[in-house]
């Protein structure tokens, strides 16, 4: 078999199914897992809506049973499932059949160890990799282990709604947009367990790993207008979006809004800290401002990380933090094995509109506040010229290096860095006006092109 090692990236396993991912390529990344994490004790599997993604998991729990490995098939479900999954009922380790946001002729594999922790490139997937293409990866055992199917959603449901009052909520209409994915099935589990009194108006709501109206991507500027326009055109409270394995998560508000994370995340924190006094949180550096002043308003301290699932959960657990929200819409919890939910901060959001009011009215002070630019991209093959031409341009500002390059003047600041999953170089530019916001993106994007 010829093996692709660019499939193998820093967070998980993602190639074009079947010319560069298949049946044949899981059962020997499952091998090498199993040779790398040396599991004691069950391995959760599922899968998403792609219909390779059932194919395979086959595989990979023939593989697992072969190697003496006892299984927990969990079927369809969602990524968060999974993490739950694995940390909830104690399994020594998990893999999730799935290719997260990318379009439908793409599979993949997300891994974790016991406690949902997850395999990186630095932490195992390189290895796997590189077992494999040496041939190495192959694992046999006398004993032959068990295959035990579990349907885990009701208890998912009902640990998703631990982290809130319930009773609290409203009668509220929710726009809902599940981009194909299973989430939409999550969602009507919750709402059926917690006995929401809540209106479901389903968008994209029918399972179909087809993804007929393209990549499975709600933080792409195409995939927005008919989620806000349904939002507007049935007057409804708020809307939530998630991509298509829902470890992202993304609102839109009453009046039509589609909101950054950024400035969700900020509300998050505020909510975190008011339960949790005195905590810490955790942020990266594309957007830093709204979320370090969200801390310490509300009594918390902010920590700073690299870009990156990998490196915030470890940032996360070395400092016991009990929150971190990315610009891209993973959203953490110490609560959640330090892993990313989809469900949680929706719930979080439905308590707080009940309680606070509507959502453009709690996020009015940060939106007056904060300007920042979205996440601009470009496709530079080298990059480090670039880089050392726009260091060498703002010298005179405060320079971080911590994750690419961060400078930060009183009222304006910008982080640009190489993506760790595409090709691409990504600016994000943050200010105190909206003024300067545009000169800056206007003089950034010159520099750069």
């Amino acid at each position: 078999m010829k093996i692709n090692p660019k499939i193998f990236k820093s967070y998980d396993i993602r190639g074009i199914y079947p010319e560069e991912i298949n049946e044949d390529l899981a059962a020997k990344i499952t091998q090498a897992y199993v040779k790398i994490v040396n599991p004691k004790g069950k391995v959760a599997v599922g899968f998403d809506v792609r219909d390779c993604s059932q194919k395979m998991s086959q595989r990979v729990i023939k593989s697992l049973t072969a190697a003496g490995v006892e299984v927990v098939d969990i079927g369809l479900s969602s990524t968060e499932e999974m993490y739950f999954a694995v940390g909830f009922y104690k399994l020594a380790g998990g893999m999730q059949l799935t290719a997260s946001h990318n379009p439908k002729e793409y599979g993949g594999i997300k891994m974790v160890r016991e406690e949902a922790k997850p395999i990186t490139g630095e932490s195992g997937i390189y290895q796997i990799r590189d077992l494999i293409i040496a041939g190495k990866e192959k694992t046999a055992s006398a004993k032959k282990g068990k295959v035990a199917k579990k349907d885990v959603l009701a208890d998912y449901a009902q640990f998703c709604l631990d982290f809130i009052n319930p009773k609290v909520i409203k009668p509220l209409k929710l726009v809902f947009n599940p981009n194909f994915g299973f989430q939409g099935e999550v969602l009507k589990k919750v709402v059926e367990v917690g006995n929401l009194p809540l209106k479901l108006v389903g968008l994209n709501d029918t399972p179909d790993g087809t993804f007929p109206k393209g990549r499975p991507d709600p933080f792409r500027p195409e995939n927005r207008p008919e989620f806000i326009k349904l939002v507007k055109s049935t007057k409804a409270d708020l809307g939530v979006a998630w991509d298509a394995d829902a470890d992202r998560v993304f609102f839109c508000t009453g009046s039509g809004v589609f909101v950054e994370p950024y400035f969700m995340n900020a509300l998050l924190i505020k909510a975190m800290l008011k339960k949790y006094p005195g905590s810490k949180i955790v942020y990266d550096p594309r957007y830093t401002w709204a979320l370090i002043d969200s801390a310490r308003e509300n009594g918390g301290r902010a920590i700073i990380s690299k870009v990156g699932h990998s490196y915030i959960k470890e940032v996360m657990r070395k400092e016991k933090a009990v929150f971190c929200g990315e610009s891209s819409g993973h959203t953490y919890f110490k609560d959640f094995w330090y892993a990313d939910s989809g469900m949680i901060p929706l719930l979080m959001v439905l308590e707080m509109v009940s309680k606070q009011g509507d959502l453009d009215q709690l996020l009015k002070p940060y939106l007056e506040r904060y300007f920042i630019s979205g996440e601009i991209n470009y496709e530079i093959a080298d990059y480090q010229p670039v880089f050392r031409k726009i260091e060498e341009r703002y010298s005179d500002g405060q320079i971080d290096k911590l994750d690419g390059l961060s400078v930060e003047y009183p009222d304006w600041r910008f982080n640009l860095r190489a993506s760790n999953t595409e090709p691409l170089v990504r600016l994000n530019i943050e200010a105190k006006s909206k003024e300067k916001l545009q000169e800056k993106v206007k003089e950034l994007e010159g520099l750069i092109k």
